[in-house]
């Protein structure tokens, strides 16, 4: 039987766990979430793109628990407003933001703007770094869709009630984790991901180090 490699979700959010633990259900790890690890950091996440803070949130934790770390930064950008909220997704409306406060924020921002100008994308960039913080992993993908005006959908969580797939004419909210799972900019992002971590399992395996 094939030994599980230990890896850490460098992560806080249940949900996101969620889609990740299901992106990787069918490879030999055994994944942790960082709630398992009392001496887990809290990582500034000072960077100006989703690449430097994915690779300050697998790093920083990665060294502070001498862990494998897989780390991401995602978030939303729309064309009507230069790319934002970009970087800065999860306090869009301000620090501390709940996720409703940054949808009504979006809301106000796209008060005036018609649904054929309000096309958007989400970026994920996933990092991964081994226990001294060196990045062996850096990938990064795209979902394009469009903001709606009112909120579909229970499912999901950030700006997804808002972010229709113009192709499925429904948005995150409502496509559920089985769909999403395949055309999301994490799931994407993951199966770049997937393809180089499942060789350097291999070489790890191969030279004894996992």
């Amino acid at each position: 039987m094939q030994n599980l490699f230990e890896l850490i979700l460098g992560t806080g959010n249940a949900k996101k766990v969620v889609e990740l633990r299901d992106l990787l259900r069918d490879d030999p790890v055994r994944l942790k979430t960082l709630n398992e690890f009392p001496n887990a950091i809290d990582v500034e996440e000072t960077g100006t793109t989703f690449e430097e803070n994915a690779i300050l949130k697998a790093t920083c934790q990665a060294r502070a628990l001498s862990a494998w770390v897989l780390a991401e930064d995602s978030g939303l950008g729309v064309d009507a407003l230069a790319g934002r909220p970009g970087v800065y997704s999860a306090r869009f409306a301000g620090p501390g933001a709940t996720d409703q406060d940054n949808n009504d924020q979006l809301m106000r921002e796209l008060k005036k703007v018609p649904l054929e100008r309000r096309t958007a994308w989400y970026t994920c960039h996933a990092c991964l770094s081994d226990p001294e913080g060196n990045v062996l992993i850096s990938c990064q993908s795209l979902c394009y869709g469009r903001i709606v005006a009112e909120p579909r959908g229970v499912a999901g969580f950030g700006y997804d009630p808002y972010f229709e797939v113009p192709e499925y004419h429904l948005t995150f909210a409502e496509l559920g984790l089985a769909v999403k799972s395949v055309i999301s900019h994490r799931a994407r992002a993951m199966r770049i991901f997937l393809r180089e971590f499942r060789i350097l399992m291999a070489s790890l395996e191969e030279s004894g180090r996992s």
